[in-house]
């Protein structure tokens, strides 16, 4: 009975990984939400679970909205900016990703727009955008009304801002060699280079979270960032290989020291320009992708 029960729940772990990831912004804690979920699934009654995708659904969803209280205490005493964990998706983690508003979804963009969010309104969000829920299915896994569910995504939906896609739909092979030529000009400590790939009001964030050295304020505007850059390039670079990989949906860099991910960059672009650097150098941020990128 016991592999049974296994072989069905793993049957639903990537949804629910998907899930838990999307509520929580943090790849560590959509695993350990989903190990508990398991717990539970395992201990309960099968004849009271109709459905086990939607029962195991609104378990992981409630769970993901105690864990958001609690990390949103941690959150107010974090050094410097707080990202997303990033996540690998070329090996599909997190779904399939065929069109721009599916990496839109997964964007460390949207990501961050989510933290906006009440946990409930977060939790009715993800489950009508990404998992296409009904607001009475919704309304069931909140124990929610359905006239609640509604006025939660509409206030949602306005929180979040206008809908637009935060992601340019480009080729992967352009994608590529933008962040390629990205790095040889941040390496090289080319002025002229940098300036060319990177838009006016370019941002530049970095979350070291206290454990790593990392800038504590977020960088506007090109001239400022490419100061930054080629203040840092030579030290930042330094030992280090880099390795081009998808991170929440679109190409981003893998900077490693031996055999270790020691920092993650994710890009946005607007009209073939570097808009926001998102580079993520907490240790405690890049296990996950780590074990994805090293994964045999």
């Amino acid at each position: 009975m016991t592999s049974a029960i296994a072989d069905e729940f793993e049957r639903h772990r990537p949804r629910l990984f998907g899930l838990a990831y999307r509520m929580t912004g943090s790849a560590d804690e959509a695993e350990d939400t989903v190990q508990d979920a398991y717990l539970r699934f395992s201990g309960a009654d099968r004849a009271a679970i109709e459905h086990p995708a939607a029962w195991l659904a609104k378990v992981v969803t409630n769970l993901c909205l105690t864990r958001l209280t609690s990390a949103r205490a941690r959150r107010e005493r974090y050094v410097g900016t707080w990202l997303p964990e990033p996540v690998v998706t070329s090996d599909g983690t997190l779904g399939p990703l065929e069109s721009a508003e599916q990496r839109d979804a997964v964007s460390l963009a949207m990501l961050i727009l989510l933290e906006r969010l009440t946990p409930t309104e977060r939790a009715v969000y993800v489950l009508r955008e990404a998992f296409g829920y009904g607001h009475r299915e919704i309304a069931d896994a909140l124990d929610l009304t359905e006239a609640n569910s509604r006025q939660l995504y509409r206030r949602a939906v306005h929180r979040i801002g206008e809908p637009r896609s935060r992601f340019e739909p480009a080729s992967p092979e352009r994608q590529e060699e933008l962040v390629t030529a990205f790095l040889t000009a941040a390496r090289e400590g080319d002025l002229a280079g940098l300036e060319k790939l990177l838009a006016d009001d370019v941002t530049w964030w970095s979350d070291g979270g206290g454990k790593v050295s990392a800038a504590l304020r977020p960088i506007e505007g090109r001239e400022k960032v490419v100061r930054f850059l080629v203040g840092i390039g030579q030290k930042f670079t330094a030992g280090l290989h880099f390795t081009v990989a998808e991170v929440n949906g679109m190409s981003g860099l893998a900077a490693w020291a031996g055999d270790t991910l020691v920092g993650v960059l994710g890009f946005e672009r607007r009209d073939g320009l570097i808009v926001q650097v998102r580079a993520v150098v907490n240790p405690d941020k890049l296990a996950y992708a780590g074990r994805q990128l090293t994964r045999p």
